[in-house]
């Protein structure tokens, strides 16, 4: 109980600002000074399916399908060696998928794989 009533009586009171008060200086300069503040910003790093295949630093890649619960493997190597380093991982894990689907009902709608990359 010491201990609150001490801190309690060092604390300055603070306002709070209203909703229509101006801003510190404070808050505008370290805006400022972000790294962002010159309107250009970094892109997100590639994950997962928009990686090329040759920025994955894993050596097996896994797609799932989360419709029929299959699970395909693949070397990273073998897949650069069939579709190129530059071919995204989205897009050779559901060719990879679409080429053993079993889900075929003949129509495109309902047809292929629901991949799930991981």
């Amino acid at each position: 109980m010491k201990m609150a009533a001490a801190v309690g009586r060092k604390a300055p009171p603070a306002r709070g600002l209203a909703p229509d008060d101006d801003l510190p200086p404070e808050y505008w300069q370290a805006l400022l000074n972000d790294s962002g503040a010159n309107g250009v910003r970094p892109g997100p790093a590639p994950y997962g399916r928009l990686q090329r295949l040759g920025q994955i630093p894993e050596h097996l890649l896994r797609v799932g399908c989360r419709r029929c619960g299959r699970t395909i493997e693949v070397q990273k190597v073998a897949a650069i060696r069939l579709y190129g380093p530059k071919a995204t991982w989205g897009a050779v894990g559901q060719r990879l998928l679409d080429n053993t689907c079993t889900q075929r009902t003949g129509r495109h709608e309902e047809d292929g794989c629901w991949p799930q990359f991981e």
